[in-house]
């Protein structure tokens, strides 16, 4: 083989070995990937069974109730749908009825939530994104309700 054929298989082993690599990690990382949902979104059956998630919205008022241990069942509403969640952990400190919270986890097969992890906003003039936008109507936020909530609890507390 020539020099020059010896450059060129090399040149080419080089291509392959960096294509296998960005292939590689590609896949990697769209197995990884998690995509936030609404309640709405998952009733609606953009999310399959199994497939791991981000859950966004309001947990329903008078709807937590805590199991044996660290369990506890709560439902996440978007003003829209609401759907039950499930979670065995520590709660964050910020956890509450009326609050927004991002859950990760997966949908279980009887529709009910399955969370990993719970998040809750530390503001409450925080909410992510895409949560906000799919909350937003013509007249406004349409969870005034749960806004005027927290607002009177928040005047009690003060």
């Amino acid at each position: 083989m020539t020099k020059r054929q010896q450059r060129m298989m090399a040149v080419g082993a080089l291509v392959l070995g960096i294509g296998a690599a960005a292939a590689l990690g590609f896949t990697a990382f769209q197995k990884n990937m998690m995509y936030f949902q609404t309640p709405s979104d998952l009733i609606a059956g953009k999310a399959s069974a199994g497939a791991k998630v981000r859950l966004g919205g309001l947990v329903e008022k008078g709807s937590v109730t805590r199991g044996d241990g660290l369990t506890v069942k709560f439902r996440m509403a978007d003003c829209t749908n609401v759907v039950n969640v499930r979670y065995d952990g520590i709660l964050p400190d910020l956890f509450r009825e009326g609050q927004g919270i991002v859950a990760t986890g997966r949908l279980a097969e009887d529709g009910a939530f399955v969370a990993d992890e719970v998040l809750a906003k530390h503001d409450e003039n925080y909410m992510p994104p895409d949560l906000a936008d799919s909350l937003k109507t013509d007249a406004g936020h349409s969870c005034a309700p749960f806004k005027s909530a927290m607002q009177s609890a928040k005047q009690t507390e003060q």
